[in-house]
């Protein structure tokens, strides 16, 4: 009896032994459909920790900015030489924005007359600033500032360097860091 003459165990004709290769052809393609899921996944995993980290970068550049920012805008605003103190309350004003900048112009021309009648000299440097927070295009800055009076009217016990803590609003105006707040505390 040849194989092609086998009967079944009913008395039918029975199958011929399929060749072994065929039969692991699904076993294959499950595992190439299995390889290349795992593969996809781990593109996209790669892919989400890229975006991650460039988010991240971008935030990073941004908090910086926002502090850069903030440290100048204090050294503006507590560094006054009467001698040049329009050029002053100019550099307050170009490195500030909304409400505070128009409560600081309003006052501005009687700032410069009270400074130019003191005839006094405010010097100023920023020990450390740290975002507090950030959300979209405002922060809100920690500052610490040291500064100087000096001038032959400047009291005596404000001759000696003093020590400010200063919360600063930032607001990004035509995408630059400005004050928009200053709260000193």
């Amino acid at each position: 009896m040849t194989s092609s003459d086998a009967v079944g165990i009913d008395g039918a004709p029975a199958m011929a032994e399929q060749p072994r290769a065929r039969r692991q052809l699904p076993w294959q393609a499950v595992g190439i459909g299995l390889a290349a899921a795992v593969l996809a996944g781990l593109l996209g995993l790669s892919g989400f920790w890229i975006w991650q980290h460039q988010r991240a970068a971008a935030e990073r550049q941004q908090s910086a900015e926002f502090a850069a920012a903030a440290r100048q805008g204090v050294i503006n605003l507590m560094s006054i030489d009467f001698n040049s103190a329009k050029d002053s309350v100019q550099r307050v004003l170009d490195s500030s924005t909304g409400k505070f900048r128009d409560n600081f112009l309003e006052t501005s021309e009687e700032f410069v007359k009270a400074v130019q009648a003191e005839k006094v000299t405010t010097t100023a440097t920023v020990n450390d600033a740290a975002v507090e927070s950030m959300t979209g295009d405002t922060a809100v800055v920690l500052v610490s500032a040291t500064s100087i009076r000096q001038g032959p009217q400047a009291p005596k016990d404000q001759q000696q360097p003093r020590v400010w803590r200063v919360v600063v609003t930032m607001q990004l105006d035509d995408g630059q860091p400005k004050l928009s707040g200053v709260e000193f505390v």
